[in-house]
């Protein structure tokens, strides 16, 4: 799939699942367990040992499955390394126009981070593909509705405190998906290697978020 097509992928779904894990092997399963349940957009944070290794690995092997993105990437040195890995999206918990630039030379969905409004056009002005609002758990739903009004244009994804209990309510006020870490790969399905489980899980999210988008 090219750039808009793996976007519009991660979009349908409606959900990112965000992954820190320093196993390769857990990360296959729990990236396949994902796919499974229709979420195929998976951010590796670099803040996880291994992260490099982790993209790589899994962007070779899982290429048709999932779109493999880095997530907690700082610098445009950084986006630059991890998408020679193989990562197909940047996610970064700051707005930095060296970064965005940097995906954009490679053509890669880049989603930098932003919480105010002026920060969150600036944002976008200088090209992201979405704005990743951060932290969520700050704001609420709420805000995406109140930042919207103005701001139509923009998209808008929040990372922080989402969970099954307000996941629809961020999609409902407009965001196009949202991140999700542990609420989703649950540790205890992870260590316990309850792939079918997970992956169940992975489909409620997706359910709630497109009842939601249906509704909004």
């Amino acid at each position: 799939m090219g750039k808009a097509e793996q976007l519009k992928a991660i979009s349908d779904s409606g959900v990112v699942a965000v992954i820190r894990t320093s196993s390769a092997s857990t990360l296959m399963n729990i990236c396949k367990a994902m796919a499974k349940g229709g979420i195929v957009g998976v951010e590796i944070t670099m803040t996880s040992p291994g992260a490099l290794d982790a993209i790589r690995e899994a962007s070779a092997e899982l290429g048709s499955e999932a779109i493999i993105g880095a997530g907690s990437v700082l610098d445009a040195e950084t986006a630059r390394v991890c998408i020679l890995a193989g990562a197909d999206f940047i996610v970064s918990p700051v707005f930095n126009p060296d970064l965005v630039e940097m995906c954009h030379r490679y053509s890669k969905i880049v989603i930098p981070g932003a919480f105010t409004p002026t920060e969150i056009l600036n944002a976008w002005q200088a090209g992201a593909d979405v704005v990743k609002v951060f932290p969520a758990t700050a704001v609420g739903p709420s805000y995406f509705k109140d930042i919207l009004g103005p701001l139509p244009q923009v998209k808008l994804t929040p990372t922080g405190g989402v969970g099954l209990e307000n996941l629809g309510e961020f999609i409902k006020a407009g965001a196009s998906f949202v991140g999700v870490g542990s609420a989703l790969v649950d540790k205890n399905l992870v260590a316990g290697g309850k792939w079918d489980e997970l992956a169940n899980r992975a489909a409620q999210y997706v359910a709630v978020a497109q009842k939601a988008r249906a509704v909004r």
